[in-house]
């Protein structure tokens, strides 16, 4: 038997206690417990078994889909994270050897970022080790309730886009 503890979450708080949440609610804390849960996970894996936080991973994922390298701020665009913030991930991940920075041909102002070999190689390890992992833990639902729960979380996704601008259906 498993020591692990895992803490009372919103959404069992919330099923304790269903009159004091609508359907809604219910279904917002289930999807950021499951987030939560598989994000923490993904976590735990990255850092026990490449010693990289997931914050690097996703730089290196972005960098990985342009071989060419992107600038500090399409980067910053691609992962909703200010430049500030990546600033010190570059660094790091400049100083281990998994990336590195050019002036822009275009933009003299500019630095393009981009994957070293060495870098590039160890991120396919990693992402082949990172798509397992996801397999294992959506390994319980069925190729059609996978589709089920991709059809509906795209339906979701509308639904919170127009709200936000203002067109609820």
């Amino acid at each position: 038997m498993s020591n692990l503890q895992i803490p009372l979450d919103a959404e069992t708080k919330a099923i304790e206690t269903p009159e004091d949440h609508r359907d809604e609610l219910r279904l917002w804390l289930r999807l950021l417990t499951c987030s939560t849960l598989i994000e923490g996970e993904v976590r735990r894996r990255l850092r026990d078994q490449f010693d990289v936080t997931l914050p690097r991973f996703d730089l290196m994922a972005q960098l990985e889909k342009t071989p060419d390298g992107m600038t500090l701020s399409d980067l910053s665009k691609r992962m909703m994270v200010s430049n500030g913030n990546l600033t010190s991930l570059v660094d790091r991940l400049v100083t281990s050897g998994h990336i590195e920075r050019r002036v822009s041909e275009i933009d003299r102002r500019a630095q393009i970022i981009n994957l070293t070999p060495a870098g590039r190689s160890e991120f396919r390890v990693m992402a082949a080790e990172h798509e397992a992992w996801i397999a294992e833990i959506f390994g319980g639902l069925t190729q059609r309730e996978q589709k089920d729960l991709m059809r509906l979380l795209a339906k979701t996704k509308l639904s919170a886009r127009n709200a936000i601008i203002g067109v609820a259906q």
